[in-house]
């Protein structure tokens, strides 16, 4: 292949703006075709976007001869089912985080690209965001000295507006999520602590429904100790008040602290008394550095920026958070 020339099964809320557009803004890349079950939006979409054509139905893009890479933004119920089709079809996939329901869901999917021979990728795109890359660098020159303990804080009042709009709010339903709120959310969070600290030795968690207000919980904490001693402890909640919502990612080292938002565009680096900013432009779209480097992957231009197996590690993390103890039951 010289161009990746893709396809999008659920172009739906998420496609818009935060990766629709960037597959025509990268290097040997085009959107070429659009899928979602309710035709008038697939049209709409296409007309708006300049997508050459439209489908209604997966197998019908998956066997457009001009597309030969699948992008998959369905909910996570559908990750499974459409990976699987696009990948006996010998076409590589993309497919939007969380990578599938459950961590058994993920490994068949992992098996079937082995299988195949067909490359499949995550988007965990924050790993390719500046803000991000930064931290990285910033561990990897040691800046802060050796990592000792890593706090994350994710607390949210019942009108957050993190996550895309839509009228029927699927994340709230476990059945088509895998598990609320935090099965959105967290996937970005989790993903980075192991992009940044690597294999994960032990780890568990209390996930709980406290409000009752819809059927997914609202409430998780994990705890993880890394195989290099280093240690997380975590809290998501989504009911608190306005006034308490909190976003901060806090690593702490021998020689000092980084913290930052998962959400937000600014590092804060405290060291020797000092404290130092560092301020990022929002990206137009969110996913285009993972996407320029998922085409160039496809391309066999480069490696892997997401892997199955590395998404399968933070899939392991959400089951071992959410995995209901006796006390709870």
């Amino acid at each position: 292949m010289k161009e990746i020339k893709w396809g999008i099964i659920g172009c739906g809320d998420v496609t818009e703006l935060k990766s629709g557009p960037a597959f025509n803004k990268v290097p040997n890349s085009s959107l070429v075709a659009v899928m979602r079950r309710d035709a008038e939006k697939a049209r709409d979409y296409a007309i708006r976007h300049n997508v050459p054509r439209w489908y209604n139905k997966a197998e019908k893009l998956i066997n457009d001869p001009e597309v030969n890479a699948i992008y998959i933004a369905t909910p996570p119920l559908q990750h499974e089912e459409y990976t699987l089709l696009s990948l006996a079809a010998g076409k590589p996939v993309y497919v939007e985080k969380p990578m599938t329901l459950n961590t058994e869901s993920a490994l068949r999917m992992e098996n079937a690209a082995a299988n195949f021979n067909v490359k499949l990728c995550v988007a965990h795109y924050r790993r390719e965001q500046p803000m991000f890359l930064k931290v990285k660098q910033l561990l990897l020159d040691k800046v802060i000295g050796d990592i000792r303990f890593v706090q994350l804080q994710m607390l949210q009042s019942r009108a957050h507006n993190l996550i895309a709009n839509t009228g029927n709010n699927w994340r709230l339903d476990p059945s088509v999520s895998g598990g609320g709120l935090f099965h959105d959310l967290a996937p970005h969070q989790l993903d980075l602590l192991i992009y940044y600290f690597g294999e994960v030795r032990s780890s568990s968690g209390i996930s709980i429904n406290q409000s009752n207000e819809y059927p997914a919980d609202d409430l998780v904490s994990g705890q993880i100790l890394f195989e290099n001693g280093i240690v997380f402890n975590g809290m998501w909640c989504f009911t608190v008040s306005e006034k308490d919502k909190k976003d901060v990612f806090e690593i702490s080292g021998s020689a000092g602290k980084i913290s930052f938002p998962v959400f937000g565009n600014r590092i804060t680096l405290k060291k020797d008394g000092h404290e130092e900013e560092f301020i990022f432009e929002p990206l137009q779209h969110v996913q285009q550095p993972m996407i320029e480097k998922v085409t160039a992957y496809f391309l066999d231009k480069g490696d892997n920026p997401c892997s199955a197996g590395q998404a399968i590690s933070s899939m392991k993390l959400m089951d071992s958070f959410t995995k209901k103890s006796e006390f709870l039951s």
